[in-house]
């Protein structure tokens, strides 16, 4: 064949769901996209804030403090900001994270802290993340198998797990935890609570993984367009199977976490803690139409929120009035949000 012909070949095309997958997934999502560093200001605004209404705020011990006291709930907002990602909620996050450390603490503690005392405390730590993974597994099961609006399995979960830690604990509180269920709630590395390292470690790699591999590309595709990424070639179900799980995993390390902070399980452990996570994910633009925001988005709302919490209390704000200003926090920020996106929020 001549030279020339060979050089007006045309190159051979890729098969179409090739093509599609390329579409979807291969431009790179940025590590943090203009509009997360938005919020960048408003942390500096009100640590400014912070230390003119009460100069401890800005001392290390108050930040370290801040930030341990924000490490469980961070993780629960880590999760739900996956969920939300592909388009899904999931409600029983909160009660997982009761759950989870209330079985472990009820098989492994004596008669004298409220438990059974079955199996020995080494035990504890892998009974947290399994019951964990239980839940998820029914989540999934639920709602990608069955086909079941997730909204409501969760919210049903939600309900069916803490009337089961309610049962178990007799609505007491599980305490004399074993060591193994203290040390990562009270242990410190390199001069900062554990909880704090696991916190920040956990986001980092979220944050890349969102941000820099296919696999995180995928959840993207996702919550944008679900039959889209299915003809793309993208393993849909597997992927909600990996998020839905490791949500719930993420949940019980947060419960495994707190427990050992307080050396207790409370019967009411995680009650009402959803709603400052989806208060963090708003905040951090996280959409719950799904397939946008990023991890950082969601570490800054979460901070946010901590650092006014802070603020009002050293202010001498009562805490009663904290959830209502939290409230009235989420409605300026979907407020801002339609002002500078131009875009009606369904």
């Amino acid at each position: 064949m001549p030279e020339s012909a060979l050089a007006e070949a045309p190159a051979p095309k890729a098969s179409e769901p090739q093509a599609k997958r390329t579409a979807l997934l291969g431009g790179r999502i940025p590590l943090a996209r203009l509009r997360d560093l938005a919020l960048v200001p408003a942390i500096i605004a009100i640590a400014v804030v912070g230390q003119i209404v009460n100069p401890v705020f800005l001392q290390t011990d108050n930040l370290i403090n801040v930030l341990q006291t924000m490490s469980e709930m961070a993780l629960l907002v880590l999760a739900q900001t996956m969920i939300l990602i592909v388009k899904k909620m999931d409600l029983s996050l909160e009660s997982t994270m009761g759950l989870a450390p209330g079985v472990a603490a009820w098989l492994t503690i004596g008669s004298a802290g409220h438990g059974l005392g079955l199996l020995p405390g080494a035990w504890s730590v892998p009974l947290t993340l399994a019951v964990g993974a239980l839940v998820g597994v029914v989540n999934s099961l639920l709602i990608i198998r069955f086909g079941l609006n997730g909204f409501i399995v969760t919210l049903g979960m939600l309900i069916v797990l803490r009337g089961i830690l309610t049962g178990i604990s007799g609505g007491q509180t599980f305490f004399q935890l074993p060591p193994s269920m203290l040390y990562l709630g009270t242990t410190e590395w390199f001069g900062m609570p554990a909880s704090i390292w696991i916190c920040l470690t956990l986001f980092a790699i979220a944050i890349v993984v969102l941000g820099w591999t296919s696999f995180g590309r995928s959840l993207y595709a996702i919550g944008g367009n679900v039959d889209a990424a299915r003809a793309a070639g993208i393993r849909t179900d597997r992927v909600l199977w990996i998020v839905i799980v490791a949500g719930s995993v993420l949940a019980a390390v947060a419960g495994l976490l707190l427990s050992g902070r307080l050396a207790s399980v409370a019967s009411a452990q995680g009650n009402g803690y959803i709603f400052t996570v989806f208060a963090a994910a708003v905040i951090g633009g996280i959409s719950l139409n799904g397939g946008k925001g990023t991890m950082f988005g969601a570490f800054c709302g979460i901070l946010l929120l901590f650092m006014i919490q802070n603020v009002l209390t050293l202010a001498g704000v009562p805490a009663q009035w904290i959830g209502a200003l939290n409230g009235l926090i989420i409605l300026v920020a979907l407020a801002i949000s339609r002002i500078t996106g131009g875009k009606v929020q369904e």
